[in-house]
């Protein structure tokens, strides 16, 4: 479940950082991405258009549930999945959508990204969906995406591009890199393939299960004392 949530100030920051952090990692190109942190009741998003370097905490869009905004931006384009990812995810406070290129050219095909290497059960499963092509900024392209995020904490796009989802804006970035990997990966063994006439060995649903109990402490360091005794 997520932890404490941080002040809405630094809650603002952290969307822009991720934003700024997921460009600067090659991850996304312009202002193509976005992304949400839930803020209490209501929910932090990207503004529509603006430049990732020159956003300031102000810039960032407070949205409410219903779909109202606040301040005197207007938010995402995308901000419908980013609402109701978060009203149906409890067990999530941010959401960030980008078109990397690796994940976006697998989307262009359809195509899920299987159990080609263990750490796909880094998103949740024991495949990384690809949810079916819906016009972008509808709510269609919502409906879509929440079954292919089922049980899962990234999915693709067809046609468009990649969501994950995490506890802070800056662990949905280094989810993104991991998933952009596994799509470069998979992408490598495919062409290797075609080359030798041998398709990628996938990992088994039974063998996967195995790694998705790992991942339940995998990488978790217990919390700190608060005092020395």
């Amino acid at each position: 479940m997520p932890g404490k949530r941080p002040t809405h100030l630094r809650a603002r920051r952290a969307v822009i950082d991720a934003a700024r952090r997921m460009n600067a990692l090659g991850l996304n190109h312009g202002t193509s991405g976005n992304v949400g942190y839930r803020a209490g009741k209501r929910f932090l998003v990207t503004p529509s258009g603006l430049d990732y370097d020159a956003m300031t905490p102000a810039d960032i869009v407070e949205m409410g549930f219903d779909g109202s905004h606040a301040g005197t931006r207007r938010p995402t384009s995308e901000w419908r999945f980013h609402r109701d990812i978060l009203a149906s995810r409890p067990d999530v406070d941010a959401v960030l959508h980008s078109h990397a290129v690796h994940c976006t050219a697998l989307a262009v095909h359809g195509m899920e990204i299987p159990a080609v290497h263990y750490m796909v059960a880094a998103a949740g499963g024991t495949a990384i969906r690809c949810a079916p092509y819906r016009t972008p900024t509808t709510q269609a392209l919502s409906d879509v995406a929440l079954p292919a995020l089922a049980g899962r904490r990234a999915c693709l796009l067809q046609n468009h591009g990649v969501i994950v989802l995490g506890e802070t804006p800056d662990a949905c970035v280094n989810l993104l890199v991991e998933v952009e990997y596994l799509a470069e990966l998979y992408i490598r063994t495919l062409a290797i393939g075609a080359a030798t006439g041998n398709d990628p060995k996938i990992i088994s649903q039974r063998k996967m299960a195995e790694v998705l109990e790992i991942m339940k402490t995998y990488g978790k360091q217990p919390e700190r004392a608060s005092s020395e005794t």
